[in-house]
């Protein structure tokens, strides 16, 4: 085999190996801009229904596309195409309205509309109070062993969707508030970890949401790893990875 012949082989197995991985990485962008993106959970506003810890996938079409299902909201346009309203119960990721830089998770609660209040930990849902009925205690056990009973309960909407929530007290800073009002096109968005949530209930960091803000719908935890643990610390998965959570559809 001549020079020029090793070198052209060279050449197209170059070329071949640079195709293969630019295709990859456009697959890559298609998926996570109309179809899944991953996303971790790095609070527990969403205890217990999320933990810090839980990598998860929400569906970018389940609401249509904006502008912010685009990485780093490239593609200028406003509204939405495609698009289909949240439901009250969801579980959904979306831009922060006060700093469209940070991504929140949180429940969709309140509807275009709605009036929503708390009242000694209750939600009221135009004038009517949510279902709610104490069940068994979540127990949390800190790095040093200490273990704390948090008061949990089970809340059913309207609409018949279920879900669990942690109260520690019935007279918190934001289980007492204001009667909202939900605007027009906007969510009412609250934390299931109702003593930890910054959520639409603060005006000023949160507020109501625009639909034009949602990037998706939570749907599965595809991943969990305890608490402070790097995922790429491979070696301690066996005793750090919560495998009973894997799965788990939101």
């Amino acid at each position: 085999m001549s020079v020029s012949e090793n070198k052209k082989e060279k050449d197209g197995g170059l070329y071949e190996t640079v195709k293969v991985v630019v295709q990859a990485l456009l697959l890559a962008l298609i998926v996570r801009t109309f179809l899944f993106q991953p996303f971790n959970i790095p609070s527990g506003s969403m205890k217990d229904t999320l933990l810090i810890g839980d990598y998860l996938f929400v569906s970018k079409y389940s609401y249509g596309y904006s502008r912010y299902s685009f990485p780093f909201g490239l593609v200028p346009f406003s509204g939405r195409v495609w698009s289909a309203e949240p439901e009250r119960g969801d579980v959904a990721v979306f831009k922060l309205p006060t700093d469209t830089s940070i991504d929140y998770i949180k429940r969709v609660i309140g509807l275009p509309g709605d009036t929503i209040q708390v009242r000694e930990g209750v939600v009221y849902i135009n004038g009517e109070a949510v279902k709610r009925e104490r069940i068994d205690d979540y127990i949390e056990t800190s790095a040093s062993g200490a273990v704390r009973r948090v008061p949990r309960f089970r809340e059913t909407l309207p609409n018949g969707v279920t879900y669990d929530t942690l109260d520690l007290t019935t007279r918190g800073q934001l289980d007492n508030t204001r009667e909202y009002v939900v605007p027009e096109g906007h969510f009412f968005m609250m934390g299931d970890n109702r003593d930890n949530s910054v959520d639409s209930r603060v005006l000023s960091k949160v507020g109501y949401v625009p639909l034009e803000n949602f990037m998706g719908r939570a749907e599965i935890l595809f991943f969990s790893i305890g608490d402070g643990t790097p995922a790429w610390q491979i070696w301690t998965w066996p005793w750090t990875v919560r495998w009973d959570r894997i799965g788990k559809s939101l």
